[in-house]
């Protein structure tokens, strides 16, 4: 089982703490990230320069053959209208995430694991641009650029939103972005006044488990893409968040899960529920007693839309989700 890197922290990975430590940081450094409005006229036709992780860099001023090469830029081009000719995978068995429309990702080509992309396999599609992060593939970087314009953020995950806006940029689809982000904060509000109003909001305590195949069992941090959406609907956050290692994650084992009791609690797990400890936990006297589970309040998710998903068609069907799970009677 190969496990992206910036999501988990496994025997087998090193996960990117980078993503932790790294985010403020790219979000700071993509938020001064956007084009200039001169088009020059090129060989091949009409550029925009884009401010990238990696410098500025010429992009067409409207691609037509993009290839994304991370799940995050893959929901980027699909909410703003666009379909890439390629994209890599997560996983093998999983192909493309599952949230996505079928109708939108049909037909793109699949040019490897997201780690290890097949750069024939890229260059054979002619690609006019082609989007990832650094911490993704910073060291493939020279290569891909022989190939096309290679337009890269920092990191991925917490800073979703600036990333969008520089995925959005080099797209040429500026104007799609503000209804897109415009109707996420419209969903946001209705969810928020759906359970309550902001006051019983803010007093809704929420913690984010997962339980990986492999590695300890993660409680996400305040430096999350999923504490994003909590925080924009504006729930209340569990005091033990805030001590997540980066703003990450806070990792337990099933002999302390009672740390992580709260008001509400959204679960996912990654890999087989037995070698992810999901089992064994949910299975205990501690989990058992603690709280959130007395009240009904455990809301089991798809590990896929909520923690593999990053970008506004993801957030907005979770935001769906959380609605529905917070006013169940």
């Amino acid at each position: 089982m190969t496990l992206p890197t910036h999501r988990f922290r496994s025997p087998l990975h090193r996960r990117a703490l980078l993503t932790g430590s790294l985010a403020l940081s790219g979000a700071l450094a993509l938020s001064a990230c956007g084009s200039s409005d001169s088009d020059k006229d090129s060989g091949s036709g009409k550029t925009r320069t884009v401010k990238t992780a990696m410098g500025d860099v010429k992009v067409p001023v409207t691609p037509e053959r993009v290839v994304v090469l991370d799940t995050a830029e893959l929901d980027s081009a699909i909410s703003l209208g666009v379909k890439p000719v390629g994209a890599t995978h997560v996983e093998a068995a999983s192909g493309f995430p599952g949230y996505l429309p079928k109708d939108k990702v049909s037909g793109i080509k699949d040019v490897g694991a997201m780690m290890t992309p097949n750069m024939e396999a890229i260059a054979a599609l002619k690609p006019d641009l082609i989007l990832t992060s650094k911490i993704r593939h910073a060291a493939k970087y020279d290569q891909l650029k022989k190939i096309a314009p290679t337009v890269m953020t920092e990191t991925t995950g917490f800073p979703w939103k600036e990333n969008f806006q520089v995925h959005a940029d080099a797209l040429g689809k500026r104007a799609e972005a503000k209804k897109v982000v415009s109707d996420y904060e419209a969903h946001t509000k209705k969810v928020t006044e759906a359970i309550g109003g902001p006051a019983k909001a803010k007093a809704t305590k929420v913690n984010v488990l997962r339980f990986i195949e492999g590695a300890d069992i993660r409680l996400y941090g305040e430096q999350t893409y999923i504490a994003t959406l909590l925080k924009d609907v504006g729930l209340g956050r569990a005091p033990i968040a805030a001590k997540a290692k980066d703003g990450f994650s806070y990792d337990l084992s099933p002999e302390k899960i009672d740390l992580a009791d709260t008001d509400v609690i959204f679960q996912s797990t990654y890999g087989d529920p037995k070698k992810a400890k999901q089992t064994q936990t949910v299975g205990s006297g501690l989990w058992k007693n603690m709280k959130a589970v007395k009240s009904g309040n455990v809301h089991t998710v798809e590990d896929e839309l909520w923690i593999q998903g990053i970008g506004y068609t993801a957030a907005n069907k979770i935001l769906d989700e959380m609605q529905a799970d917070l006013t169940k009677k």
